[in-house]
């Protein structure tokens, strides 16, 4: 099943056959807020090379890596707990 959900998929292939709707949730990650951050030129630089590597927009790295991090450290705190 899951080697023709992919095969589909990567083709660009209707698969909502293939998924069960009902067990599906909807993550909120609450209200978006806007915030401004004054970086380095050469850092703006350094994270334009990863995401032209990957494919993505600077803002979706950003947030992406940001939210990584972020997770990494309060699964840290939870540990020394």
């Amino acid at each position: 099943m899951a080697e023709e959900f992919d095969r589909r998929f990567d083709s660009g292939e209707d698969i909502h056959d293939l998924i069960d709707m009902s067990r599906a949730e909807v993550i909120s990650h609450g209200k978006k807020v806007r915030i401004s951050l004054d970086i380095s030129e050469s850092l703006v630089k350094d994270i334009d090379e990863i995401r032209k590597q990957i494919g993505v927009d600077r803002g979706a790295l950003i947030k992406v890596r940001l939210h990584e991090k972020v997770k990494q450290e309060k699964e840290g705190e939870r540990a020394k707990s």
